[in-house]
């Protein structure tokens, strides 16, 4: 009995540093499985979007961000142009500026647009213009601006692209498609990409928003958004994404569609 005291606490020191042991291992174990699962996932995320969908994207919010130092808008590629003479009003124009930023005129042939104001354009083009034209006093509108545009789909009397203006929101884009329809629910859809074209979904809780505005449940638009109004409340907004871009849209994104009956 004398031995076994020592004996049994020199076992109890070596059980215990057995399962510290066991349990430093499992703990490490498990972390380095976890950060491995993360990796895998983020993995498989970044290989499903392709380097052209990210470009595509990273373009759209460069687009998007652009703007005169005085907030004047810059031309981007895909904005329509009108361009008028208005003592030689045989040289007027409509034109769209080239993915490439540039666009052709006659005689003069292409020119350098994007990043320019309409005036900054008019100025160029007067000089352009001066080995044919006296005085070009050339004047620049833009007509068309795919960039700036948000989609308004689903419940709504005039479905279709509008231009966005400063400071929009969900319910402005849905009064400039004529409002809603009676079967409209009370929820509405803002579809959003991100940098690599992935889209995703915010509800928009219409009733809310339009019956009492200072509670802040209405949403600011960003260039190319879509909005779609639902027949009825939306429970899975991520599902109803998924369905609404990628299985009833096989199209590029943020072109002028009709879009499917909601």
């Amino acid at each position: 009995m004398l031995t076994s005291g020592p004996r049994t606490a020199d076992y109890r020191i070596i059980l215990r540093t057995l399962i510290a042991a066991i349990v430093t291992i499992t703990l490490l174990g498990c972390a380095e499985g976890t950060e491995q699962s993360d990796v895998r996932a983020a993995n498989a995320m970044s290989s499903s979007l392709s380097p052209q969908r990210c470009v595509t994207g990273a373009q759209i919010d460069e687009a998007a961000a652009m703007s005169a130092p005085d907030g004047s808008y810059l031309i981007q590629p895909g904005d329509q142009l009108s361009v008028e003479f208005y003592l030689n009003p045989e040289f007027n124009d409509e034109v769209t500026v080239r993915p490439d930023g540039n666009l052709t005129l006659r005689i003069i042939g292409d020119v350098k647009a994007w990043g320019l104001t309409p005036t900054q354009l008019a100025d160029v083009l007067d000089k352009a213009y001066l080995s044919e034209l006296r005085s070009p006093d050339a004047v620049v509108h833009v007509k068309n601006m795919p960039s700036r545009q948000v989609y308004v789909q689903g419940q709504v009397s005039k479905p279709g692209a509008f231009a966005l203006e400063p400071g929009m929101t969900a319910v402005q884009a849905i009064s400039e498609a004529g409002g809603l329809t009676d079967e409209a629910g009370s929820d509405a859809v803002l579809i959003r990409r991100d940098l690599c074209g992935q889209p995703s979904g915010i509800r928009v809780r219409l009733a809310k928003a339009m019956a009492s505005p200072e509670r802040n449940e209405d949403v600011g638009l960003m260039p190319r958004d879509v909005i779609v109004v639902p027949r009825s409340t939306i429970a899975n907004i991520d599902l109803f994404v998924k369905q609404y871009i990628q299985g009833l849209l096989p199209i590029p994104p943020y072109m002028a569609f009709p879009g499917p009956a909601i």
